[in-house]
C-alpha cells in the first residue's frame, strides 16, 4: 500500500490499458494512424479520451469546447458521449491534419456534433463571447499552445457555466514544470497556470496524474 500516486513502470501501464481502456476500433485506427505524424507527441494517450467521456456523461453535459483539436481523437471520445442534442465546438488551426479529423468524424457518424473552427483560439473565444456565449458550456478541454494557458483560463472561466468544467493537458509537462530557470514561454505559462490555480478562489480544483498532467477546475 502507498499514500501517494504510483509510478507506472511498462508493465504496469499496459496492465491499465489492458483492464480498463474499452477503445472502439475506429478510435484505435484514428489513434494509429496519428502515432506516424510527426507532431505525434500532441495526441492524447487512450485512457485521457475514455476519461473525458467519462466526464461528459458524469455531468449529463450538452454544450462542449475543445481548445487544440488535431487529428481529432479527444473530440471523437467527447462527442460520442454527447446526447443526440449535444454539441461540440473545436478550436485549431488549419493544418493537413484537419482533414484525418473530419474524415474519422464522419466515418464515426458524429461529424454533426461537432463545429471545426479555424482560427487563433483566443480568436475564436472572443467571438464566442462577443455573440453572448458567456455562462453556456457545460466543459472546456484546453490542449494547444502552452504560452496561451493562462489566457484560456480567463476565456474559459467566462463562458463555462457555473459547476462547468475546464480540463487543461499537459499540466506536469513531462517534469519540466520543475525548471528553476525555465528555458521555454511554454514552461513559464505552464508553471505561472499551475501557480495560480492553487489558490484562485473562482474554482475547485484538482490536478491528476494522468498522461501530461490534467488539471480540473470546476467552476465554482
Amino acid at each position: 500500500m502507498t499514500a501517494r500516486s504510483l509510478n507506472l513502470d511498462d508493465a504496469l501501464y499496459h496492465y491499465l490499458l489492458d483492464v480498463s481502456l474499452r477503445e472502439t476500433p475506429l478510435l484505435r485506427r484514428l489513434r494509429e494512424e496519428t502515432q506516424a505524424l510527426p507532431m505525434a507527441r500532441w495526441q492524447v494517450a487512450p485512457e485521457q479520451g475514455q476519461f473525458l467521456a467519462l466526464l461528459v456523461r458524469l455531468m449529463g453535459a450538452r454544450r462542449l469546447l475543445e481548445v487544440g483539436t488535431f487529428t481529432g481523437y479527444s473530440a471523437l471520445c467527447m462527442a460520442a458521449a454527447l446526447p443526440d442534442d449535444g454539441s461540440l465546438i473545436c478550436c485549431d488551426i488549419p493544418g493537413d491534419y484537419n482533414a484525418t479529423a473530419i474524415r474519422y468524424w464522419q466515418e464515426a457518424g458524429l461529424a454533426g456534433r461537432i463545429e471545426l473552427r479555424l482560427a487563433p483560439a483566443l480568436d475564436t473565444l472572443g467571438q464566442l463571447l462577443g455573440a453572448g456565449h458567456q455562462g453556456s458550456f457545460d466543459l472546456i478541454f484546453i490542449d494547444a499552445d502552452k504560452a496561451n494557458y493562462p489566457a484560456y483560463l480567463e476565456s474559459a472561466l467566462s463562458l463555462l457555466r457555473v459547476g462547468g468544467l475546464a480540463v487543461f493537458d499537459n499540466t506536469l509537462w513531462s517534469g519540466r514544470v520543475l525548471q528553476v530557470e525555465p528555458d521555454s514561454a511554454d514552461t513559464r505559462a505552464i508553471q505561472a497556470l499551475n501557480r495560480a490555480l492553487k489558490d484562485d478562489p473562482r474554482v475547485d480544483l484538482s490536478l491528476l496524474p494522468l498522461g501530461d498532467g490534467l488539471t480540473l477546475c470546476r467552476k465554482r
